[in-house]
């Protein structure tokens, strides 16, 4: 039996499907049945169901964004660096198996191979490096698991948001044999306001530049492989393997979709930052190489976009 904590979330829920849709019998723990949050009572209860694998996709990620966990941040730290640390903790405990849905935001930027040597760019909206993505250049490499976070409190400017996931994943290193899914700016066919897709259609302008994204099926299929493939346990960046740009992803919707209206695009960060947001955003390229050498087939970023787009479900 598997124990998914974090069911009626955006992650949550696609866990909750690719669960039944493989016949894994599951148990979607909700706190008000227990407060999974305290370590007596989750250990309690780990004690008495001893289930085979757990799942934590719970987390505060701020709604409508970011933004919003620099408004509530003693809600941020707790659902972002304490909860994982006690299910750690607690995991480690009773020595089950645990995943921990984790976030790519602790990145900003890219590597830039050139000349052999590799140096980091943590600002990929200068132009020279845009073109590079445009080009979509194989000097550009993405972060791997080995990396330190470079958007985090120990390295900043970075978002609250960002801040936290970066502490939760060094408060859970090392502890218990654990997954650690590095997710990234979740996307898929279903219109819905925590998609990526959906989000770029509904800005009343759109911020320019590069990234690793992940397709919300493809990174739980992938996160639930390398578990029943026994992967080595420890950190995977779960993205669809490569990398956009925002002003890419408009020409595929505009292409798929055939929208009305006509896309604008902020001038610039500083003009974005001081309309659209409160917090600095993470952009980053990631590295799913670890993922796929472990044997677990993910789709390109490319082939997951347009699918996504030609079966594209309008929100009812």
């Amino acid at each position: 039996m598997i124990l998914l904590l974090g069911a009626s979330g955006y992650i949550g829920e696609a866990f909750v499907r690719e669960l039944q849709r493989r016949k894994k019998e599951f148990i979607p723990l909700a706190r008000k049945q227990v407060d999974y949050t305290r370590f007596d009572l989750l250990l309690d209860y780990l004690r008495a169901k001893q289930p085979a694998f757990v799942i934590n996709a719970a987390g505060y990620t701020g709604k409508p964004n970011v933004d919003a966990c620099e408004l509530d941040k003693a809600g941020t730290l707790a659902g972002n660096t304490l909860l994982p640390q006690t299910i750690a903790q607690a995991c480690a405990t009773t020595n089950i198996p645990w995943g921990h849905v984790s976030s790519g935001c602790i990145y900003s930027g890219a590597k830039i191979s050139r000349n052999g040597t590799v140096r980091v760019e943590k600002d990929m909206s200068k132009p020279e490096l845009h073109a590079l993505a445009e080009e979509k250049s194989a000097a550009i490499l993405g972060f791997t698991e080995t990396d330190t976070p470079n958007f985090s409190f120990r390295d900043g400017p970075c978002s609250f948001y960002s801040g936290t996931k970066a502490l939760g994943e060094e408060a859970m290193a090392g502890l218990g044999r654990s997954y650690i899914w590095r997710l990234r700016i979740p996307f898929d066919e279903f219109d819905n306001a925590r998609n990526y897709l959906s989000k770029v259609q509904r800005y009343a302008k759109v911020y320019e530049n590069v990234n690793s994204i992940s397709h919300r099926a493809d990174f739980v299929k992938a996160c639930l492989d390398t578990w029943e493939m026994q992967a080595p346990f420890g950190f995977y960046n779960v993205t669809n393997p490569g990398f956009v740009t925002t002003r890419h992803v408009i020409e595929l919707i505009e292409k798929n979709l055939r929208p009305a209206r006509k896309f604008e695009f902020w001038a610039n960060d500083a003009e974005f930052y001081k309309v659209a947001a409160k917090t600095p955003r993470s952009n980053c390229v990631m590295d799913a190489s670890k993922l796929q050498a472990a044997g677990v087939k993910i789709r390109g970023v490319e082939e997951a976009l347009e699918d996504s787009l030609k079966n594209w479900k309008p929100e009812k």
